[in-house]
């Protein structure tokens, strides 16, 4: 069986992989992730794109593999040392903006059409993250295990984060498996 690891990856997101790699930095996005993003990506030509967490930039690289030549990315990283990285890594793309902040910069920015919610914002204020979307506007979080009941469960108790994102009264969402190990919500904001 033919698995998402096995499929080729993207010259850029080898090269964020390697700077990542090099730096001993472990919280890169996952190729099952990865592959989702460039495909909803490709499903907003023109559109404004942002992420939070850039680290050495892997989301940012799999985003701008699926993205339109009018479409545009900003995407934030607390870190200055890892910032730096990732904005050597697409400095010959004008489509893409790295900030040295963290995600509360996006707030002057938005609305955006696709937002890789990776860093801060998910667990501190998930209304503001959903505030952050146009209608239309597709959300990303991952780095969830994948729910085998409903609700689903964190620990010993309901998983309040993600129950607070399924059922968000602005958000249209499901959970994606894509990996054994991993899942993703996935909400579209509704124009209500």
């Amino acid at each position: 069986m033919t698995t998402s690891a096995d499929r080729p990856v993207p010259e850029l997101v080898r090269r964020a992989l390697a700077n990542a790699e090099a730096d001993g930095f472990t919280h890169s996005c996952e190729p099952g992730v990865g592959r989702l993003l460039a495909a909803l990506a490709a499903t907003k030509p023109t559109g404004r794109l942002a992420e939070s967490g850039t680290g050495h930039g892997v989301g940012a690289a799999w985003l701008c593999s699926g993205m339109t030549a009018d479409a545009s990315l900003v995407t934030v990283e607390r870190d200055s040392l890892r910032a730096e990285v990732a904005r050597a890594l697409f400095s010959g793309d004008e489509r893409v903006r790295v900030l040295t902040a963290d995600w509360t910069a996006l707030r002057e920015l938005g609305p955006f059409d696709l937002f890789f919610c990776d860093g801060g914002g998910k667990r501190d204020d998930p209304d503001g993250v959903v505030g952050l979307l146009a209608p239309g506007g597709i959300l990303v979080l991952d780095d969830f295990a994948p729910a085998t009941t409903w609700p689903p469960r964190y620990g010993d108790g309901v998983d309040d984060l993600r129950m607070h994102y399924l059922t968000h009264p602005l958000l249209v969402a499901t959970e994606v498996r894509v990996t054994d190990t991993m899942a993703v919500v996935v909400g579209v904001r509704s124009a209500r």
